[in-house]
C-alpha cells in the first residue's frame, strides 16, 4: 500500500491534466490476461490521504496491488477492465445523522419528475415477446442523416424528445468510433475531466431523485440517511471500450455509484445484479450485444438517463416502469425493437412509455405469507395471551402518484388498498389493532364497520389541526386508532396525547423559543387506552402513538416521547387505583349488524373479578405506533433503557425546561418485542420500504416485568424483494409494514401471608 501510495503523490506532479494510476495484473480475469485498472482524479484536488484512497479503491475492486504503476500516456492502455474515478469532493465537517423523514405532510406539492397514470390512446399489446418477429424498422434518412421516422416507415413530424434522443445517439457513435477504431478508452472520463476540476463542495447526504418543495422541505418522500460517517468522494465509473465480456462481480459493490459507463464492449447481458446500484441516475450500455434488460433494472428508481443504443433489444421488461425519474431512454439502433414501444418513445417521450410499462404491467404473483417466529416454547395454557399489532397504513390523501411515481394508479387507489389491509387484520385477527393514519372519515365510513363485523370495537383521535377545521375538512384529518376485540376486553378509558398543547403549558416549557419554533407547528398525537380482561380481570395499558417525521427534528421526537411517557406514568398511577368493574356483561353485535339486526348475546365465558395493583408498573404496558426514529436515537434509547441523558447529541444544542436541565426518563421496563429477532435471518429488515429510506422506524415495546413474547410476524420474502424497489405495491398496501407480536402476561406472586406460630395449648394441666 505504501508503495502504491508514493506512486499516486508522484503522478500528483506531473503536469497533465488527468492522472492515471495503470496496473498490469495477468490472470485476474481469464477473457482478459493483460488487465489493466485505471483510476481518474482531477489532480488540483488530490491529496496524500485521498491518493492513497484512489489507490486503496483500486485494490478494493481488483485485488492488492492495483493502482500501482506508471502514468498512461498518449491515451495508450492495455485491454480489460478499468475504473473511473472522479467528482471529487473536498472534507468537510463532522456528518450529522439525520432521523428518517416521515413522509407525510399536509401541502404536497406536485412533484415535477413524476407523471400520473397511464396513457389511455396506447392499446396493450398481449405478449412483447411476440413482437420479435414484426418488420424491422426501416428508416427514412434525412438530410442530417438521422433516422426520423417511426416504425413502418411512415412520415413523422420529430419531437422535441426525438430529436434529443437522435443528438445523444450521434454523440455515442463518435465516442464509440473514438475507443474502438482509435484505440482510446474510457472516453467518458476524459470527456469529464475539464468539468470534475474545481469541485471541492462539501460531500451531501442527499439522494437522487429527490424532490423537494421551495422551502427545503422532503416532498411526502422519506429522506436518506447515511447509517455511517464514512465520506465518499467518487460517484462515477468508466468502463467503457474495453472489450468486456462479462462485468466483474465485485462491481455491483459500489452501491453509492451515480453514473455508470459500460458502452461500446463486448456485453450480451446485464447482471441482474445491475439492481443493487440503486442510486443510479445515469447508465450508459450503448454500443454492446444486449439482447435483453434484466427486470432487475427496474430496482434503480433514481435513472434520469439509460442509454442503450446499438444493441439487441427486441422488447423491454414490465418492471422497467418503476423509473419514474426516466427522462431519456436511447433505443435507437435496436433494429428489431418492438414497433409500438419505439413508436411511443417517437411520438410521446420516454416518460410515456415508462407509464406505460407501469400502468399496463400484469399483477405480480404474491410473495409468501409473512411468517410467525416461536421465541417462547412450553407456554403455560393458563397464562392469558395478547396479540397486538400495530400499522401504519397510509392515509388515502398521502398516497398520490406524485408521491410514490413507481406504484402503478390501480395498487394506490383507496378501494384495493382498503381491502388488502382489511384481508390482512381478518387473517391476522389480532386481540389489538393499533393503526397510524386512519382519517376520521375512514374511521367512521369504512374500518368501523367493516371491523365490527369481526368483533372489534374502536376509538380514535383525528391529528390536533383538525380542531382549526370546519366538520368537514377535519373529518380528512388523520390520527390514531385503536381496535380491540369486544368479546375478549372492557374499555376503561381513553385518553388523546397532544404533544404540542402540553408542551406549550407546561411551565418550564411555555416561555421558550424552542418549543414555540419547533415543537409546538407539529400536531402529533398518541392514544392510551386502559382495558380490562373479560376472562382473568388482568388489566392493559395499550398506547399507540406516531411522532413526527421530520429528520431535522430529532430533538422534537424525543421531547414528543418523553411527554408521552410523563402522561403514561401519571395515568397508569391513577389506573392503579382504578375501582373493580362490577358489571361486566358482554352485549355482542353479529355479523349482520350492517342490517340493524343487533342481538344481545350471553357472555361465553364468566367475568374473573378484576384484578388490583399497587404501583403504577405492575399494570402490563404495551407502547408502539410509528415512532419515526431508528435505533440509534434518543427515542429508542428512552424507550429501551429508561433515560436520556441532557447532554445527548440530539438535545444539547435546545432548551425544553427539565428535559434539557436534568434529562428524561420514565420508571416502566421496556423493551423492543423485535429485540430477539436480531441477528438473525429473521430480523426484519426495515419497516419503512421507499427508494431512498428502508429502516426500522416503528416499533412494539412492552414492559417487561408484566409481559412475556411468545411470537412475532417476521420479514416479508426476502427473494420477493429482489424485484421490488419499494413499497406500496399491489402485495403491500403501505410503505409501512404491520408488526406484531404474542404476548402472555406473567403469573402474578400472591402476597405472602403472615402465619402465626403454633405454640400449642395453654392448658396443659388438662
Amino acid at each position: 500500500m505504501a508503495h502504491g501510495y508514493h506512486q499516486a503523490e508522484h503522478l500528483v506532479k506531473e503536469s497533465f491534466g488527468n492522472i492515471y494510476l495503470k496496473h498490469h495484473a495477468p490472470g485476474l480475469d481469464p477473457l482478459f490476461p493483460d488487465l489493466s485498472t485505471q483510476l481518474f482524479v482531477p489532480p488540483s484536488h488530490l491529496s496524500r490521504t485521498q491518493a492513497a484512497s484512489a489507490a486503496t479503491a483500486a485494490e478494493d475492486m481488483f485485488g492488492a496491488g492495483a493502482g500501482r504503476g506508471q502514468p498512461l500516456n498518449n491515451g495508450q492502455s492495455g485491454r480489460g477492465i478499468q475504473q473511473l474515478l472522479y467528482n471529487f469532493q473536498q472534507p468537510h465537517g463532522s456528518h450529522q445523522h439525520g432521523g428518517p423523514a416521515q413522509h407525510h405532510q399536509q401541502g404536497v406539492q406536485p412533484d415535477p419528475n413524476a407523471h400520473n397514470g397511464g396513457n389511455p390512446n396506447l392499446s396493450h399489446p398481449q405478449n412483447y415477446s411476440a413482437l420479435s418477429n414484426a418488420n424491422p424498422y426501416n428508416p427514412v434518412p434525412m438530410q442530417n442523416g438521422h433516422n426520423t421516422t417511426p416504425s413502418g416507415g411512415q412520415g413523422a413530424v420529430m419531437s422535441e424528445h426525438w430529436t434529443k434522443q437522435l443528438r445523444l445517439y450521434k454523440e455515442s457513435e463518435r465516442a464509440n468510433i473514438a475507443m474502438t477504431d482509435q484505440n482510446q478508452p474510457h472516453y467518458y472520463a476524459r470527456l469529464k475531466a475539464a468539468e470534475n476540476k474545481g469541485i471541492g463542495l462539501p460531500a451531501q447526504a442527499s439522494t437522487p431523485g429527490q424532490a423537494t418543495s421551495a422551502d427545503g422541505e422532503d416532498m411526502r418522500r422519506p429522506m436518506a440517511m447515511e447509517k455511517v460517517s464514512k465520506r465518499q468522494d467518487w460517484h462515477n465509473l468508466d468502463l467503457s471500450g474495453q472489450g468486456l465480456r462479462n462485468l466483474s462481480p465485485s462491481l455491483f459493490k459500489y452501491e453509492f455509484l451515480r453514473e455508470l459507463y459500460i458502452a461500446s464492449n463486448k456485453l450480451t447481458r446485464l447482471s441482474p445484479a445491475i439492481g443493487r446500484l440503486r442510486q443510479l441516475t445515469h447508465l450508459d450500455a450503448s454500443h454492446n450485444e444486449i439482447s435483453e434488460l434484466p427486470p432487475e433494472l427496474g430496482m434503480c428508481t433514481y435513472l434520469r438517463t439509460l442509454l442503450v443504443f446499438n444493441n439487441r433489444l427486441r422488447t423491454l421488461p414490465y418492471e422497467l416502469g418503476s423509473l419514474h425519474l426516466l427522462e431519456m431512454l436511447g433505443v435507437e439502433g435496436n433494429m428489431h425493437f418492438a414497433p409500438e414501444l419505439r413508436q411511443e418513445i417517437v411520438e410521446k417521450g420516454t416518460k410515456s412509455l415508462i407509464t406505460y410499462l407501469r400502468e399496463h404491467s400484469p399483477v405480480p404473483d404474491p410473495p409468501p405469507m409473512r411468517e410467525m417466529h416461536t421465541i417462547q416454547e412450553d407456554v403455560s395454557a393458563n397464562l392469558e395471551r395478547i396479540k397486538v399489532l400495530t400499522w401504519n397504513v397510509l392515509c388515502d390523501k398521502y398516497a398520490t402518484t406524485q408521491t410514490y411515481g413507481y406504484t402503478p394508479t390501480a395498487a394506490l387507489d383507496w378501494e384495493y388498498r382498503k381491502d388488502c389491509i382489511f384481508q390482512e387484520l381478518r387473517f391476522r385477527d389480532a386481540d389489538f389493532v393499533c393503526l397510524q393514519e386512519i382519517s376520521t372519515e375512514s374511521f367512521k365510513e369504512d374500518f368501523s364497520p367493516e371491523l365490527a363485523k369481526h368483533d372489534y370495537k374502536g376509538v380514535q383521535w383525528p391529528k390536533t389541526r383538525a380542531k382549526t377545521m370546519s366538520e368537514k375538512d377535519a373529518l380528512a384529518v388523520d390520527g390514531c386508532a385503536v381496535f380491540y376485540k369486544n368479546s375478549k376486553f372492557i374499555l376503561l378509558d381513553k385518553q388523546v396525547i397532544e404533544f404540542a398543547s402540553i408542551a406549550i403549558n407546561r411551565p418550564d416549557m411555555k416561555n421558550q423559543h424552542d418549543v414555540f419554533n419547533r415543537v409546538m407547528p407539529k400536531d402529533n398525537i398518541a392514544v392510551i387506552c386502559f382495558f380490562e380482561s373479560r376472562l382473568t380481570g388482568a388489566r392493559i395499558i395499550l398506547v399507540n402513538v406516531h411522532l413526527t417525521w421530520d429528520s431535522a427534528l430529532a430533538d422534537v421526537k424525543a421531547i414528543q416521547t418523553g411527554i408521552l411517557m410523563e402522561h403514561v406514568t401519571k395515568l397508569a398511577e391513577k389506573y392503579a387505583r382504578w375501582p373493580a368493574v362490577k358489571d361486566k356483561k358482554l352485549v355482542t353485535f353479529s355479523a349482520s349488524r350492517a342490517t340493524d339486526d343487533e342481538s344481545e348475546a350471553p357472555p361465553a365465558i364468566e367475568p374473573a373479578p378484576s384484578q388490583s395493583y399497587s404501583t403504577n408498573t405492575e399494570i402490563p404496558l404495551i407502547v408502539c405506533g410509528d415512532f419515526n426514529s431508528t435505533e440509534d436515537s434518543s427515542v429508542y434509547e428512552l424507550m429501551s433503557y429508561g433515560r436520556v441523558p441532557p447532554d445527548h447529541l440530539e438535545l444539547n444544542n435546545y432548551q425544553y425546561g427539565s428535559f434539557t436541565r436534568d434529562g428524561i426518563e420514565h420508571p416502566f421496563s421496556l423493551r423492543d418485542a423485535y429485540q430477539p429477532l436480531k441477528g438473525t435471518p429473521s430480523q426484519l429488515p426495515f419497516t419503512n420500504y421507499t427508494p431512498n429510506f428502508a429502516d426500522v422506524i416503528d416499533y412494539l415495546f412492552y414492559s417487561t416485568n408484566t409481559l412475556e413474547v411468545v411470537e412475532l410476524m417476521g420479514p416479508p420474502d426476502s427473494e420477493y424483494l429482489k424485484r421490488v424497489p419499494s413499497f406500496p405495491n399491489y402485495h403491500f398496501p403501505a410503505d409501512h409494514i404491520q408488526l406484531m407480536g404474542d404476548f402472555v402476561i406473567k403469573a402474578r406472586k400472591d402476597p405472602k401471608k403472615v402465619v402465626e406460630p403454633d405454640f400449642g395449648s395453654n392448658d396443659r394441666g388438662r
